[in-house]
């Protein structure tokens, strides 16, 4: 354990500014692609020919490259000199979070207040979005079929709660959150309520014509930065750690892994996928082609055969990057009683017998070897056997693909929350292992 970390509190610091740029996974992605071009990397598009003779030929050749479908996007680097049935060393990670989202008749109001219409993504905590200010953000479809991105990053909406006044059994009996009822968010007054006022505020927002929208995919998100909490800023608290903490490790440690080069021995990738809060089962999702279909167009892209990608996947590795569980201060019960994972104790290594994480003995030793590299510490999180136990998009990768999966994270408090919280050093300690393990 001799080599130094790569990335220290500078890169907590950018953490938090990659969060606050992605309040959508449509906003990380295109955050996370700008990164990765200024890193020298290079958009393929996934209706170009991918064979060496056709003018994307870069797309097998040495070098970054990048996919973004959605809010999904994979990237990877292939070292000067790769055989087709090279391995690929992959870190795999989601944009999305749960939240709050507009419906496709988003107009709504009652008794002279203006609201708008909104589902459930996922599964947040849902007293976490109540009285705070809120913005909107997301995706328009134009006519012609392409997209705009739009971001009202202030103060728009608020999900009002309702005064314990006239609540009075809320402190004996706790809150009651009805999901139709009690969270459709005010943003003005009016008694006339029209449909399209919503959509024909963001064009103007978007400097669109009017009509132009004809399709969205819209969120809420808090308006409040990240910041640093705590006497020393040992903690950060801030939206969406889970799981843009793991997007932005994954692609800090594979534009770091990529200035290797040559001297690399597999194919470093960064896959983060949409939809994991709500079952990965999407074009953009992890249960989806996406992944796959990148792997084996760039084998045979590099002139390999179906043997060539059978012989790379099966030497592929995936660690599946997703924050977890620290230990509750105030729930200390609801934990293992012999696993309790501390913020800035290190990233967690995640363990279930009955698959609800993919790791196994041997994928823990992948991920001991890595942290070793790196000179990183580690822990290990396993679940109270009375509690039921999460998963991850790592049992899925492993099944879909046969490649060995290893579930890896960082513990957090508040997850789910419109506002989470981590240990200031854990974000660095994280991007330095998955340096190590991309270097392989």
């Amino acid at each position: 354990m001799s080599e130094p970390p790569r990335f220290d509190r500078g890169h907590t610091d950018d953490l938090m500014s990659f969060l606050a740029a992605g309040p959508s996974p449509y906003h990380a992605v295109a955050n996370t692609a700008e990164r990765l071009e200024k890193a020298g990397f290079r958009q393929v598009s996934e209706t170009d020919a991918w064979t060496v003779t056709s003018a994307a030929e870069a797309a097998g050749s040495s070098g970054g490259k990048y996919v973004v479908r959605g809010g999904a996007i994979v990237a990877w680097y292939v070292p000067e000199g790769a055989a087709p049935h090279t391995p690929f060393r992959i870190v795999g990670a989601h944009t999305d979070s749960p939240n709050l989202r507009v419906k496709p008749l988003p107009d709504a109001g009652a008794h002279g207040w203006r609201q708008v219409a909104v589902e459930i993504y996922g599964g947040p905590l849902l007293n976490s979005w109540l009285d705070r200010d809120l913005g909107l953000a997301g995706r328009l479809t134009l006519r012609d079929g392409t997209t705009r991105l739009v971001n009202v990053d202030r103060p728009l909406l608020r999900v009002p709660q309702l005064a314990i006044h006239l609540d009075r059994s809320v402190s004996a009996e706790g809150l009651k959150l009805d999901k139709q009822r009690h969270l459709q968010p005010v943003w003005g007054l009016g008694d006339d309520v029209r449909d399209g006022d919503l959509i024909a505020f963001l064009e103007e927002t978007a400097g669109l014509p009017a009509g132009e929208v004809t399709g969205w995919d819209l969120m809420v998100h808090s308006v409040e930065p990240p910041a640093y909490l705590g006497r020393g800023k040992e903690l950060v608290a801030g939206p969406r750690m889970d799981n843009l903490l793991s997007v932005h490790a994954g692609v800090a440690a594979l534009t770091a892994a990529a200035a290797s080069g040559s001297a690399l021995s597999s194919i470093p990738v960064l896959a983060a996928f949409d939809h994991e809060e709500n079952g990965s089962q999407s074009d953009t999702g992890a249960d989806g082609p996406l992944l796959g279909g990148v792997l084996e167009r760039s084998v045979f892209a590099r002139g390999g055969s179906y043997e060539d990608k059978a012989r790379a996947f099966a030497g592929t590795v995936c660690l599946s990057s997703d924050t977890g569980h620290a230990v509750h201060p105030n729930y200390a019960e609801r934990h293992d009683p012999t696993h309790h994972p501390r913020v800035n104790g290190g990233p967690i290594l995640k363990v279930n017998v009955n698959n609800r994480y993919a790791t196994d003995g041997s994928g823990r030793a992948v991920w001991a070897a890595a942290c070793e590299r790196a000179n990183v510490p580690f822990q290990s999180f396993v679940s109270n056997n009375s509690m039921p136990c999460g998963t991850t998009i790592g049992p899925i990768t492993a099944a879909r693909h046969g490649i060995k999966t290893v579930d890896i994270g960082v513990a957090i408090l508040s997850m789910h929350s419109a506002r989470e919280l981590c240990g200031a050093d854990d974000p660095h300690l994280l991007a330095n292992s998955l340096v190590a393990f991309l270097e392989g």
